[in-house]
Order: structure tokens, then sequence, then C-alpha cells
């Protein structure tokens, strides 16, 4: 029974909510019966069930759902438990936490890591701990809402100036940086500030990857360190899927310089549990145990989610293959969508956004390819800017190419 609105609260939300539904925009959660893969069970209104084509999830390498991965996670969850009912420092830090640390610090070429219940939870510990009053945040316009949140969460805990800069424009980029003392950068004080650069490795709505070199280059002009949240970039980038970083040649002895510190996911190509984790230097490790709040109050990421993450990094470096079958599915996805005449964003990671302009009509039509038997979300409104809703079409290694020619084939019917 629906409560009768009687404070500003419910009268508010029931206007914005009733809004949403009169434009077609109302989210509806889709409940799954079966396990995250190539195709998923949902239920239906009525109680029953269907099985569709799932080509809207990060399960970039088909890992969420691997025996190896689910026999790690139930091992863990059967020798230490359901949780670490503490935080890291007080009594819930297990040996999970330490062998994934170590794998994730291996996997991405760092001196060390350090993990969180989820990627926001690492982008919320990251700025407010780092950054120190008389510091400059410069960020991509089209950087994700955690990391956007982390700063504003630090330009409010530590007064420190922040500033975005248009998408991959290094151009402007520059002109920032060169400008940044009248930013609020304090660079004569007893306590010189620093200068971050923030940017997505691979932009979750665009697909498109950011110049790390050429960011790399302005950061040494300058000064400044270079954060990457390479949450997309996880599994699909690089020869050997190590990142953004690996793509454009930046892994340790490297010729053209190293990222200072990402910011990572677990829930996505690595595993597809949950988790997130900042990888650098140990110093920045070790600042995170001492001071990061989401560290000092929250629960450690459970230890079964650990084992699980563990088992996901080591197959992929032990299966590179799976980063090629990706490879190629993207490639074929993107070409047969365009012959079927879509608008395909371009790019070389398996984000295949297909423009469609209006929300509505991008829900509209994400409702009828679920009808088709096709799972893809239609975005809009206010993740993308009015005008340039999508479909988002997400590529796994687990696809084939008749769940692909399927998808077309459904794409064509609309």
């Amino acid at each position: 029974m629906k409560a009768t609105a009687t404070r500003p609260f419910d009268a508010r939300t029931d206007a914005t909510l009733a809004k949403l539904d009169a434009a077609g925009q109302y989210k509806h959660l889709q409940m799954l019966q079966g396990p995250m893969d190539a195709s998923v069970t949902i239920r239906k209104a009525d109680g029953s069930s269907h099985r569709a084509l799932c080509f809207c999830s990060n399960n970039y390498l088909g890992l969420a759902n691997h025996p190896e991965v689910i026999d790690a996670g139930i091992e863990g969850l059967k020798k230490y438990g359901a949780g670490t009912a503490s935080v890291r420092f007080i009594c819930g830090t297990f040996e999970p936490h330490e062998r994934l640390e170590q794998t994730i610090a291996d996997y991405m070429g760092t001196e060390s890591s350090y993990t969180f219940v989820s990627c926001w939870t690492a982008n919320e510990a990251l700025y407010p701990t780092f950054a120190e009053p008389g510091d400059l945040i410069l960020s991509d316009e089209l950087n994700h809402a955690c990391i956007i949140d982390g700063i504003r969460l630090a330009h409010s805990i530590k007064k420190c100036a922040r500033k975005v800069y248009k998408h991959s424009d290094l151009a402007d980029l520059r002109s920032k940086l060169e400008s940044a003392h009248d930013l609020g950068l304090d660079k004569d004080g007893p306590n010189p500030g620093q200068i971050w650069v923030i940017t997505d490795g691979v932009f979750s709505m665009e697909g498109d990857i950011a110049d790390l070199r050429g960011l790399r280059k302005l950061c040494d002009e300058f000064g400044a360190m270079l954060v990457v949240d390479d949450s997309h970039g996880h599994g699909v980038m690089g020869k050997t899927g190590r990142g953004t970083h690996e793509h454009f040649g930046m892994l340790p002895g490297g010729s053209d310089g190293q990222v200072d510190f990402f910011t990572g996911t677990l829930g996505k190509a690595l595993g597809g549990g949950a988790g997130g984790f900042i990888a650098g230097p140990k110093r920045g490790s070790e600042l995170i145990v001492q001071r990061g709040r989401p560290t000092l109050f929250s629960n450690a990421l459970p230890v079964t989610v650990a084992c699980s993450a563990t088992k996901a990094i080591e197959i992929l470096m032990r299966e590179p293959q799976r980063v090629q079958t990706l490879r190629d599915n993207t490639a074929y996805a993107r070409q047969q969508i365009t012959a079927a005449g879509f608008e395909v964003i371009d790019s070389p990671t398996a984000i295949c956004p297909i423009i469609v302009g209006d929300t509505a009509r991008a829900i509209a039509m994400s409702k009828r390819l679920l009808e088709l038997g096709v799972f893809v979300i239609g975005f809009g409104f206010p993740v993308v800017p009015e005008g340039a809703a999508r479909l988002r079409v997400q590529l796994s290694a687990a696809h084939t190419r008749a769940h692909i020619d399927e998808l077309v084939g459904a794409l064509k019917k609309l």
C-alpha cells in the first residue's frame, strides 16, 4: 500500500517519479534468476522467466561464472566465513587480502595495491586522503561519477582547488596547467601545493580512451601527478589485458613513463564480483591505511570475493587469449552493427555505444530488444547529455559469433 504524501520529501519525490514515468524515462530493475553469462535468465512481471542474450554486462572476459573463480570463492567462504566483521586496521585483514593485493600489484605493474569494497569507495578514499589545502585537481569533463564525487569530497574537506578540462583536450589541459596559480594552486607557501590530473582510462559511456602518453608528458612538464581510473580497461586494453597503460606501452621499464596511481575495480572483467583498489607506490597504500576514512570506518572486502578475484586475475594472466577473443568479438560486432545502418562510436574498447538521440526512444528500444531476447540497456539524461541517448552494447569473450549475429538481427527489427 502506497503511503500518503504528507511531508515535503514525500510530495516532491512522488512528483519526480511521476514525471519520469510520464516521460518514458522510468528505470525498471530486471531480476536475474541465474549466473551472469553470455545469456541470462530474467524473471518476468508475471513470475515466469525467459532467456536473453546479455550485451549489457561488464563481464568482459566471461570470468563471472568461471568454475575456478566460483570454487575459489566457495573455499574462501568455508575457510574464512561470510564476512570480516571489522575494519582493516582493527582485525579485518585476512591472508586472502594480502594475496589479492600482491596479485593486483603484479598484474598492474605497481609497487603496491590496497583493496576496498568497491571502486567507488576507492575513489572516495584517494582524493580526500592524498590531496591537501593548496593542491589543484584537474579532471576530465567525462570522468565517471565516482571520480567526480571523490574530487568534490576532497574539495569540501581539504579545501583544495578543482577544475574541469574539456574531454581528452590536451590543449585545454595545458592552458589550465599554465594558469595553475590563478586556479588556486599554492606554489609559494610553506607547504607547496601538488597538481593532480585525473582521468578515466576507458570512458564508460563513450567507449573511447584517454591519451595517457600525452597526459604523462604534460604532467612531467608541470610537475603534476597522473591518476587513472581504469575500471573499464582491466582485461580489455593491452596485449595481455593489463589495462590502458599497457595499451600505450607504459608498463614498468617502458620509455613513455608510468601512471602515478590507479583506481580500479574487481567487479567487471576481473571476476565481476565486487571490490575496488588503489594501485601505485607503497607510500600511497601506507597513507590510505593510516588516514583513509573508508578504510578506517568501513569493513574490509569480504574474503570470499577476495579469493574469487585473485583466481580471476590468475586466469587472465594464464590465458591472455581471452583478451584476443574479446577483441575479435568487438571488431566483428562493430562491423556488423555499422553494416546494419546504426551509428556506432568507434574505439578499441569493448563498449559499442549506438547513438539514438532521445532518452525515451533509447529506453523504448531497449525494452523492445528485450522482448526479442536481447538484453541491452538504453542510457539517457542525466547519465549522458540531453540529445545524446544511446544503446550501450558491451561485448564479452564469452559471446560467440552466433550471439552477435542474433544481436544484429534484433537491431535490424527495430
